[in-house]
């Protein structure tokens, strides 16, 4: 029987790792378990839950900057910074409903060990480039510490971002601080309804062009558009294309403005306010256009955005859609055989990109490269810096490639 380790604080965790470094035993490690169903299934006996390791340490509001510890929900987070009207800007997706988790489960610490960004991404960049300071220990159950409270404290090797994205195989968290931006006092979106995907893309690449500032552009072809809660986009009979601005009121009304004026020549176009604007853009955030049915396998594919709408007609005829200017692709297939991994990396190798597969049985992902394959020399450099933080192979093993 495995032993589950559940610690409150860094002292308890340092020496759940040491113990675990010295014993060679390896450990699962999470906290909300949110995505505990994202990647190649870990090979361990042993679990280290940071579920308890919870609470805000640190917040000036007037610096920009927070600090909590790596279990803390992100609905707490929010919460706190939604009080002084500022956010997390990288736009952190909560997966749960997508992988079949306990609701509002997500943690601080699970979305930048898996550097989760939302479709603000375009403007405001990675979970990794908000990511200002770590306390961890080492898979060697060694202390310590990188980066600081603001950008120009990072000297030397900034290991933020190393572990941002390291899916919890190279060192536990225990504390973390994130940059930090006010909340846009307005958010508009405007729709251009019924374009087919490459028309789209052509769309949001004008608009991204533009010097209107949009914030998000996003496709939803017809049958995803319907199953929108939010109702005009439910209701819009077709295609719809998203393009997000955000600010002061009237600068938004201004430039949603420009916007239509400039892109009238394709199409009809409509304007999501207030409420219905970020309740689109979260449902995008969290995929919850391709959260049903459960049984499908859900892939994430990053690709040029002018190849985006090549590459889905090419892997399947089932659910797809685009954000990120159509450089990111969300696309549901059969979870049958390979989930469809084979077509995948055939269609990607001729094209470029890589793709992560995101929900899939167990059994798939035990089987099929869930990350995209690493040549020779980025798989020896990938072994060395484990080697580096976790020679003994104690912390998340096989989570991400088998092996490490």
């Amino acid at each position: 029987m495995g032993t589950t380790f559940t610690v409150e604080n860094r002292d308890q965790l340092v020496e759940a790792v040491a113990w675990a470094a010295a014993e060679q035993q390896p450990l699962e490690v999470i906290g909300g378990a949110s995505k505990r169903g994202l990647g190649r299934p870990v090979q361990a006996a042993h679990t280290l839950d940071l579920s308890r390791l919870t609470g805000i340490t640190l917040y000036e509001p007037e610096e920009l900057v927070l600090s909590a510890r790596a279990g803390t929900k992100l609905s707490e987070i929010e919460a706190a910074l939604a009080e002084k009207n500022q956010m997390l800007a990288f736009e952190p997706a909560d997966l749960s409903p997508l992988l079949g988790s306990a609701p509002d489960s997500a943690s601080i610490g699970g979305a930048l060990a898996c550097n989760l960004s939302g479709p603000r991404r375009i403007k405001a960049g990675a979970a990794r480039d908000h990511f200002l300071g770590v306390e961890s220990a080492s898979g060697r159950g060694e202390l310590f510490k990188s980066g600081g409270r603001v950008v120009k404290n990072v000297t030397g090797y900034d290991l933020c971002k190393l572990i941002c994205g390291s899916y919890g195989t190279l060192a536990v968290m225990s504390d973390v601080t994130v940059k930090v931006l006010p909340r846009p006092q307005k958010t508009y979106t405007v729709l251009i309804l019924g374009l087919d995907d490459a028309t789209a893309v052509q769309a949001m690449s004008r608009a991204l062009g533009s010097p209107h500032e949009v914030s998000g552009a996003a496709h939803l072809p017809a049958p995803l558009a319907a199953g929108s809660d939010v109702s005009y986009t439910a209701k819009a009979g077709g295609a719809v294309t998203a393009l997000r601005v955000e600010g002061p009121g009237p600068s938004v009304e201004y430039r949603c403005a420009a916007l239509r004026r400039e892109l009238a020549d394709l199409g009809e176009t409509e304007e999501l306010h207030s409420q219905n604007s970020l309740a689109f853009w979260k449902e995008l955030r969290d995929v919850r256009p391709l959260q049903a049915p459960a049984e499908r396998a859900v892939w994430r594919i990053s690709v040029a955005p002018n190849a985006g709408p090549e590459v889905v007609a090419a892997i399947t005829e089932d659910s797809a859609y685009y954000d990120w200017g159509g450089g990111l692709v969300w696309l549901a297939m059969s979870a049958e055989g390979d989930a469809g991994a084979g077509r995948v990396r055939e269609v990607l190798a001729s094209v470029g990109g890589h793709a992560t597969l995101i929900r899939a049985p167990l059994k798939v992902r035990a089987a099929e490269a869930v990350f995209q394959p690493q040549d020779p020399a980025m798989a020896a450099l990938s072994a060395r810096v484990k080697d580096g933080f976790d020679p003994h192979r104690v912390l998340n093993p096989g989570r991400m490639y088998a092996g490490l």
